[in-house]
């Protein structure tokens, strides 16, 4: 798709397991979902403001922990993400792992926890461009439910959307004959679609 002429970013937000110390690794606590929202939003208005970037053409997307952020960047920041491909996301954080979790985001009982804020759930009401939401049916990592809860929260919302669940896969989509090459062409050509490459 390079060869289309897409522009690909990728950003370290603070907290990924980049070589940067201790400090930057041990700020995102509490705060998934969160700081690492607001680092993304910061590079990418940085991102459309080059010359050659259409700010009109922005999309994002991720898979289980990045189609959470996806999720959160398209209903926080409609201002700069248009289009956004979220598969396998977390939209609950309350629903997901302990073990993860609570290690990064603290008890749920804790008086200044974040779950809630966090989720993006809570913010599904801000969508106003193009989502494309994709989860297997059997996920054993991020359950399905989260899928369900989603989109209950964005037709309590009116938000128009579109949805692809995939029968008894599980998290990583694999199983199944055709799979792989059916969910590359799918957001292969959400992406097209909804975001077209090419100079005007």
């Amino acid at each position: 798709m390079q060869k289309d002429g897409y522009i690909y970013v990728s950003i370290d937000s603070r907290g990924t397991p980049a070589p940067k110390g201790t400090a930057w690794r041990h700020s995102i606590y509490k705060k998934v979902g969160i700081l690492n929202i607001h680092d993304q939003y910061e590079a990418a208005k940085k991102v459309v403001a080059w010359p050659f970037v259409d700010k009109n053409r922005v999309a994002v997307w991720g898979w289980s922990g990045g189609g959470s952020t996806t999720l959160n960047l398209m209903f926080q920041h409609p201002d700069v993400y248009k289009t956004g491909i979220a598969v396998a996301a977390v939209a609950n954080f309350l629903t997901y792992d302990n073990v993860y979790q609570e290690r990064y985001m603290g008890l749920p009982t804790d008086p200044d926890n974040t779950y809630k804020t966090a989720s993006p759930l809570s913010h599904a009401g801000g969508l106003e461009g193009n989502l494309l939401v994709i989860h297997g049916s059997g996920d054993d990592n991020v359950h399905y439910q989260n899928a369900e809860m989603l989109i209950n929260e964005l037709i309590k919302h009116d938000k128009i959307f579109s949805f692809m669940e995939f029968p008894n896969r599980t998290h990583a989509l694999s199983e199944g004959e055709g799979t792989s090459k059916f969910l590359a062409h799918l957001y292969t050509h959400y992406l097209q679609q909804h975001c077209p490459a090419g100079a005007k």
